[in-house]
């Protein structure tokens, strides 16, 4: 909802100057509480005096706000704080007569300070009388005067106990900033990340500070800097939750007692920035350049590879649309799944990413209609396993596509297709290490997601796509786990 300033002449709303705030008029409390009610009276009828608004003076509505241009400080002051001159608004009120000036709160900064030295000097004195009746009772006691100014009672004792009390002070005082030190290193700050490679590691998944620097100064440009959170917080709170699936609470914990709407929020937002600056690390290669860093095991086995394709699933809520619960029942994880085509070059970074499909489509017709195979030239070769049955479709191109022996049908594999097997293997055997990696990396993608993210929000792509790849772009700046001798 769009709030607008109640004050005359004002026109400042909150989707047009939003770096502005807008109070509420205040209420008046109805709880048995006679001075506060007495209080908060008071200040309503202030507030409507200093807006001067006839139409609100009778029945004002709940809706009326005043920006923070009309208080010295941005905002209003506590209710008990009636001295202060932001208990209402006083600044660019529309008319000149009553207008507080600004000097008035330098007046109240130096009255609070008077306060605080009067009553750190009532202390003193309180103090300094009872070590005073303290020496009396010791007087009544039967100790002479004599024996209080011996050689070992010669030092003043309301002297020592006031250099005792700063000793103290000095003290914690040390203690605290200890404690701050302590703190500082053990929060979720950005200085903390700095130098602490480990950290960074168990964190965001990525191997070292430099790297997530270069990410997060990449990506800072988009990010929102109002609210509660920094920017570089807004970053860390989704790679916290990409990498290790913290709940929304958990998190708002950890950054200072946030609520989770605004780390739902926060993710989301940061999801939809990362998708759009990290897409474009998900990148098909060109032939001359594979070959030119063609691992050895690939060399031996298979120097035309391109691509090795694999599919695998990521559990889903059971949705309440029985058709939708059709489609993504997969009867190979025996849950509803969502399920993606991923394709890893030779060298073991991730080349193709599909969108989500139902767990129910076969690896067959999620490869042929996914894009995979328009990127294909002539020569090229897929490897594959035994599910990946579209030679016909791979035959279009100029393509070949290499996959296991069947064993259907037959009592024993010749001696040929024996060997091709094992080696096919061999080398296939990346892609599920790549998938592994990714999933090891990033817990979020070990857990079962909400169908919220399967619905499309902005565009065209869902949040758990977008998700799935940031997680691959984030694994291949990364070191490869394909060994390249």
């Amino acid at each position: 909802m769009v709030n607008f300033c109640a004050v005359y002449g004002c026109s400042n709303r909150s989707n047009r100057e939003k770096d502005r705030s807008y109070f509420r008029l205040p209420a008046i409390i109805t709880r048995p509480n006679d001075e506060k009610q007495a209080l908060s009276k008071e200040r309503r009828a202030t507030w409507l005096a200093r807006i001067r608004r006839d139409d609100l003076s009778s029945n004002p509505s709940d809706f009326v706000r005043v920006c923070s241009d009309h208080f010295i400080s941005g905002k209003p002051s506590s209710i008990y704080d009636k001295d202060n001159p932001d208990w209402a608004p006083s600044q660019k009120l529309g008319y000149d007569c009553n207008k507080v000036k600004e000097s008035s709160q330098e007046r109240y900064n130096r009255a609070q300070e008077r306060v605080e030295k009067r009553r750190r000097s009532e202390g003193a004195i309180a103090l300094m009388e009872l070590s005073k009746a303290a020496m009396e009772e010791t007087m009544d006691a039967g100790v002479t005067v004599e024996e209080l100014n011996c050689k070992a009672c010669q030092t003043d004792i309301t002297s020592e106990y006031f250099t005792e009390l700063i000793q103290n002070e000095e003290t914690l005082k040390k203690e605290n900033a200890a404690l701050k030190e302590q703190l500082k290193q053990n929060s979720l700050s950005q200085d903390s990340f700095e130098e602490d490679n480990d950290k960074v590691l168990f964190y965001t998944g990525l191997p070292n500070w430099t790297l997530v620097l270069c990410i997060f100064n990449f990506v800072k440009d988009l990010l929102q800097s109002k609210g509660v959170l920094s920017p570089f917080q807004k970053f860390l709170v989704t790679m916290i939750r990409l990498r290790l699936n913290l709940s929304g609470r958990d998190l708002g914990y950890r950054f200072g007692g946030i609520s989770d709407s605004t780390v739902s929020r926060t993710f989301l937002h940061v999801v939809d920035v990362l998708y759009q600056r990290l897409k474009p690390l998900i990148i098909w290669p060109n032939r001359d350049v594979l070959r030119k860093t063609l691992p050895m095991d690939f060399r031996k086995y298979c120097p035309n590879c391109v691509v090795i394709i694999d599919c695998f699933e990521i559990f889903l809520d059971r949705p309440l649309n029985p058709l939708a619960r059709a489609q993504t029942f997969s009867s190979y994880k025996h849950h509803n799944t969502v399920k993606y085509l991923i394709g890893i070059t030779p060298q073991g970074t991730v080349s193709f990413i599909s969108e989500g499909w139902g767990g129910r489509v076969s690896d067959k017709h999620l490869t042929e209609n996914s894009g995979l195979l328009d990127h294909l030239t002539p020569g090229d070769v897929i490897l594959a396993d035994r599910g990946f049955d579209i030679q016909e479709s791979v035959g279009l191109f100029c393509s070949t596509i290499k996959i296991p022996a069947f064993t259907k049908g037959k009592k024993q594999l010749s001696g040929i297709e024996v060997e091709q097997t094992r080696r096919i293997a061999n080398v296939r055997i990346h892609v599920e290490r790549v998938i592994g990696n990714i999933r090891k990396k990033y817990s979020i993608l070990g857990a079962t997601q909400p169908i919220d993210f399967v619905t499309v929000r902005n565009g065209d792509v869902t949040t758990l796509d977008k998700i799935v790849t940031i997680c691959c772009a984030l694994v291949n700046i990364c070191d490869s786990v394909v060994p390249f001798e």
